[in-house]
């Protein structure tokens, strides 16, 4: 009855500016007999009816069009409103469910604002995420001024004697040796480096900053930091670095509660000059934290002396970004008020309009609410991309129990949702240092009754560990054929394991290797490079049975990958293609003919 498609009938597809023209045609079938079309539109309070016109038959469908813009950028919903000449109403929604009928939801359009411009720092690149302490150490090892070095071989630890986790097992991985180890990361295809916070701090994480103008001693000096900038740019890779300015450590400069710095700290005394910069409920030991961490209590982020830090002349923002870093990760980006995030803006793009800002978002970043307010991140535009979570859930989940048509209704809801240059600076990630490693979240191997300690002894060996590799091939084939930017969590490319924090943080285990994932990776470096445009265009998903089939296109050329989760071997037959080829064999195929796609495997195809 209904065939309205967003992806097919609204023009452009997806977000579009304040000022842009709008088109949307509605098909009826002749199965009823139209007397009016309205489209209701709608921002929070704020509707509008507009009416559609008749514009053409076919013979089976009578089509329906309006044109419209809108000024006020924002999240804006539609539905239709069909009147039979008999005076039934229908009331039309679809949403992202890739139908149209009654009591379905509204389509969403984001609207951003005109001026919203995203750099093409990052677009079209590969991202290598290091853990800093972990990843490779070269030269001079440091002692921590708290906690202890282990060789680079032991096991994390999981828990201290006493039961506590304190994360002050630390391995020395440093500047000299990402430096060291840069040839390595450039032959994955890499463009940018995403370091794990890399300021002073008490723990091997170091999301607990002790000092925001200090590098951490057991990473390098300033030196080191400027050679490993200079020398990754040399070989045609950047660095972004992760800004953590929710939280401070407890240990710090500026709260200073176990007294390790010279400076009376908001914990000792009323009358610190920082003691503004915190929430303090009962002075000094109750406070306000992080999801109630107490080693990480959260900063006053209208606190005068704390902006002055970070958006002053020579603070922390305009230091660290003249040392020539390609963007900022913003941690936990929705627990930062609108309007700071808007002066993290501003500051940054004033010292270097290039750098990137990419949030930390793990939802719809289109449509995130913090605090009971809707963030503005792709529509006024305060930040650059994200870090795309939902792809991620899409890809494990497809590749875990199958599912195509799930997949793209996922998958295309945000290509739709996010402004195109958002999207493309966007991270497509299958694994973090928040996250399980992603070849033990593939492995299919139930961990539900077992402690963390022995979570943390578990390999992944015989069959599970062959199930698992097969499909973080799947998986990293569809990150990097999905729009944003591929990002590797470091160690992933060579079959490093580990379940859950801290496990999923072992050492780089260089010499021991999986060499037949490596190759893999090195080949889709290879294969972004080569369609890098086409990667930047449109993408449609379908399904064939239990065969997922993405294609990207772009000027009339396109690649596509078909993607088998089952255990069995499927056949695919070429209805959309007129010739292809099979990009790691070069077998060509015509329409109309067939392959065989492998049980958990993939084929890769370019048209020709």
């Amino acid at each position: 009855m209904f065939k309205y498609n967003s992806r097919i009938h609204k023009t452009p597809f997806g977000a579009v500016r304040t000022g842009e023209k709008v088109k949307i045609v509605f098909p009826v079938t002749h199965s009823i007999w139209v007397g009016e079309v309205k489209m209701l539109l709608s921002k929070e309070e704020w509707k509008q009816e507009v009416p559609l016109s008749f514009c053409g038959d076919d013979g089976n469908v009578t089509y329906f069009s309006c044109e419209f813009t809108l000024e006020e950028w924002g999240i804006y919903y539609y539905r239709f409103n069909v009147t039979e000449v008999s005076g039934e109403v229908h009331s039309v929604g679809g949403g992202d469910t890739g139908l149209a009928g009654e009591n379905l939801p509204d389509w969403q359009l984001t609207v951003c604002a005109s001026d919203y411009v995203v750099p093409k720092t990052v677009e079209g690149g590969v991202i290598y995420h290091i853990f800093a302490d972990r990843f490779a150490k070269a030269g001079e090892t440091v002692q921590p001024r708290y906690g202890y070095l282990k060789d680079w071989n032991d096991k994390v630890t999981v828990v201290d004697p006493d039961g506590s986790y304190r994360a002050n097992d630390f391995f020395g991985g440093n500047f000299k040796g990402i430096t060291s180890k840069l040839d390595y990361i450039a032959s994955l295809g890499v463009t940018e480096i995403y370091l794990s916070p890399i300021f002073e701090a008490s723990s091997n994480h170091r999301y607990d900053i002790g000092d925001y103008m200090k590098l951490d001693p057991l990473l390098g000096t300033e030196d080191d930091f400027r050679e490993l900038i200079a020398e990754a740019r040399r070989r045609g890779i950047g660095v972004i670095l992760d800004g953590v300015f929710n939280h401070s450590g407890a240990d710090s400069l500026y709260f200073n509660q176990l007294g390790h710095y010279d400076s009376v700290g908001a914990y000792q005394s009323r009358d610190s000059v920082y003691h503004d910069w915190y929430f303090f409920i009962e002075f000094p030991d109750e406070y306000h934290s992080w999801w109630g961490c107490k080693v990480v209590p959260t900063l006053n982020k209208s606190a005068a002396g704390y902006r002055k830090l970070l958006f002053g002349e020579g603070g922390v923002i305009e230091k660290w970004t003249k040392f020539g870093i390609d963007g900022w990760r913003l941690d936990v980006v929705d627990e930062l008020p609108s309007e700071f995030v808007d002066e993290l803006r501003s500051t940054i793009k004033k010292v270097d309009p290039k750098v990137v800002m990419i949030g930390e978002v793990w939802e719809d970043a289109s449509v995130k609410f913090s605090y009971g307010t809707l963030r503005p991140y792709l529509t006024k535009g305060q930040i650059d991309g994200v870090m795309n979570y939902p792809f991620k859930e899409a890809i494990l989940t497809f590749c875990m129990y199958g599912g195509p048509r799930a997949f793209g209704v996922k998958v295309m809801r945000i290509f739709e949702n996010y402004p195109t240059d958002a999207l493309n600076s966007s991270m497509t990630l299958i694994g973090t240092h928040d996250t399980v490693r992603v070849l033990n979240a593939l492995s299919g191997v139930d961990v539900g009754y077992t402690s963390k300690g022995q979570r943390r002894d578990i390999v992944l060996n015989g069959d599970a560990l062959s199930i698992a590799k097969k499909r973080v091939k799947m998986a990293s084939v569809l990150q990097y054929v999905l729009p944003g930017v591929p990002s590797i969590y470091y160690g992933d490319e060579v079959g490093l394991q580990g379940y859950e924090d801290p496990m999923n943080r072992a050492p780089f285990p260089w010499g021991r290797e999986d060499e037949d994932l490596l190759n893999h990776y090195r080949f889709l470096g290879e294969f972004r490079k080569k369609y890098r445009e086409i990667l930047l265009g449109g993408l449609d998903t379908w399904e064939q049975g239990e065969l997922l089939i993405v294609q990207r296109y772009k000027d009339g050329k396109s690649v596509f990958a078909v993607v088998n989760p089952t255990f069995e071997d499927r056949l695919v037959v070429f209805r959309k293609q007129k010739n292809a080829k099979e990009v790691r064999d070069g077998r060509v195929l015509k329409s109309g003919d067939s392959m065989t796609v492998p049980a958990l495997d993939f084929l890769l195809f370019e048209s020709i």
